[in-house]
């Protein structure tokens, strides 16, 4: 062990960094991000106010980016129909921050984080290097589902600190019935119960959001991302509705400025073009419901999906068909669950080039029929 290794907190030796694989290929669909460019009319809005602002750099920015607040509250009661205030938003530079935020106020040493694999990897991630014991809950093995009663029995026997739940869910793309959100909060009595609702834009017709729940339960908290459907990833902007008491406790952890002044106007301003960015939405949940389509008919088991991505399953061996996929200049994700991988909706092209490489694939890499 070297002597920086010795210096390393013991919980964090031998960990290795979060990260998908960025590689230079033709067809990059593992990380969730949408292939569509930012429209060149919204460029050209966001380029224009920062030029106004860019002079003004010497100056710290607001510290409660409070119009980037009110555009969050306008843009959510717009799709949602539920009426929030300002006071109930918080922002960071991607969830990621705001649910370390979370962690950091609501956790740390001493203190317990519940979440349901497989689900997505940075809740472990965040919570244990922030000090907080993670207990790693289970789905069906079969299905992927959580249901009322096994979420119950998990949360009663972990009497947690600190939920996770994701609707649509992060690596199966499957959404959260309301009944295991009750619950839970009834459950886990001490706990701060967090949606992770990165992937909502992308839901079915009819799945309801867990900000309608919001008004009745104080312990609550909702977190969204402008990455996916907004196809603003490289912007770095996540956010939160809740209790205003539970935004006042992020107050407390928070780093200074956290949000820079041109990163609270790009995502003001891309707020103000929502109808333009979003409208790429339905083509990708076209795409989406095509790979599961086109899946099933090559003998594979996509998972029915509410995202803008499909876990499917059938495959002998995961990593060697993520190694012939990228053999075929095609990146998806193997996100570790024996015999699938998971695959980002892109573009009918990509998405086509996707699924002609699948189908050069699957005679050799497909589980046999006849495996138990």
């Amino acid at each position: 062990m070297s002597e920086i290794e010795q210096l390393l907190r013991p919980e964090l030796r031998g960990r290795s960094p979060y990260g998908a694989p960025q590689l230079d290929v033709a067809v990059q669909l593992n990380t969730n991000e949408s292939s569509y460019p930012v429209p060149e009319e919204v460029v050209s809005a966001v380029v224009a106010e920062l030029a106004e602002q860019l002079g003004g750099l010497n100056r710290y920015p607001d510290r409660e980016f409070t119009d980037l607040r009110k555009a969050l509250v306008t843009y959510l009661e717009d799709r949602s129909g539920v009426s929030l205030r300002p006071e109930q938003v918080w922002a960071g530079n991607g969830s990621n921050e705001v649910l370390s935020h979370l962690v950091q106020a609501f956790g740390g040493p001493g203190r317990t984080a519940l979440g349901f694999t497989p689900a997505y990897s940075m809740h472990p991630i965040i919570s244990e290097t922030l000090g907080t014991t993670w207990v790693d809950g289970q789905r069906d093995a079969g299905t992927f589902d959580l249901t009322v009663d096994s979420a119950v029995e998990q949360a009663t026997a972990t009497d947690p600190h600190l939920v996770f739940l994701c609707s649509p869910n992060n690596p199966t793309g499957t959404a959260l019935p309301f009944e295991v959100v009750e619950a839970m909060l009834e459950a886990a009595p001490r706990a701060v119960v967090v949606v992770d609702e990165a992937y909502a834009e992308f839901a079915r017709p009819g799945t309801p959001s867990a900000l309608t729940l919001l008004d009745r339960h104080p312990r609550l908290v909702v977190t969204r991302t402008m990455s996916k459907a907004f196809a603003l990833a490289g912007g770095r902007l996540g956010y939160l509705a809740a209790d205003p008491q539970v935004v006042d406790a992020l107050r407390l952890v928070r780093l200074p400025y956290h949000l820079s002044s041109p990163t609270q106007t790009i995502a003001r301003v891309s707020l103000e073009h929502a109808d333009r960015l979003l409208e790429t939405v339905d083509a990708i949940k076209r795409q989406r419901d095509r790979l599961v389509t086109e899946l099933s008919a090559l003998g594979l088991s996509p998972v029915p999906s509410d995202a803008n991505f499909v876990l499917f399953g059938g495959l002998a061996d995961a990593a060697a068909t993520w190694q012939a996929l990228l053999d075929r200049g095609v990146l998806v994700r193997d996100v570790g669950i024996p015999h699938h991988l998971r695959v980002t909706a892109g573009t009918p092209e990509e998405t086509g080039r996707f699924l002609e490489a699948m189908a050069q694939i699957v005679p050799t890499h497909a589980l046999s029929k006849e495996t138990p």
